[in-house]
């Protein structure tokens, strides 16, 4: 393997570890938020803020796991764990519900997730190790 493929894969699969651990954590999160919803009747002004705080709270969690073992390139890696977020997250929470819809709320998620991500890989970079 040559030193381009080694970065690569040192980039890529960490960012790829921490997507699927911020994916694993909104979906049980946001199962479980439903079943709030469904059996305590929460005003639906609650829901979309809720929902942002699971995004941003996955997405940071994702970035501590991506970041465990190198924590330089955080803005990137962060940058690119919240841009796939978004869209992984998006086909996946559109096939649980049936329906898919491309409209501007979809970007504008893209953009959330992208900076999100990029904020929370600059924190969990420089979050200190216990030792």
């Amino acid at each position: 393997m040559d030193a381009l493929a080694v970065k690569k894969e040192n980039f890529l699969i960490p960012v790829i570890k921490g997507m699927l651990v911020a994916i694993s954590i909104s979906l049980v999160t946001i199962l479980l938020f439903a079943l709030i919803i469904r059996f305590t009747g929460i005003n639906d002004n609650w829901i979309m803020p809720i929902n942002q705080a699971i995004k941003i709270v996955s997405i940071f969690l994702g970035c501590i796991v991506s970041l465990k073992r190198s924590k330089n390139r955080g803005l990137y890696k962060g940058l690119v764990l919240g841009f796939f977020y978004t869209i992984f997250a998006f086909f996946l929470f559109s096939a649980l519900s049936g329906s898919i819809s491309f409209s501007l709320t979809f970007l504008n998620d893209l953009l959330f997730g992208s900076i999100v991500g990029g904020l929370c890989g600059i924190i969990a970079g420089n979050l200190k190790r216990n030792r």
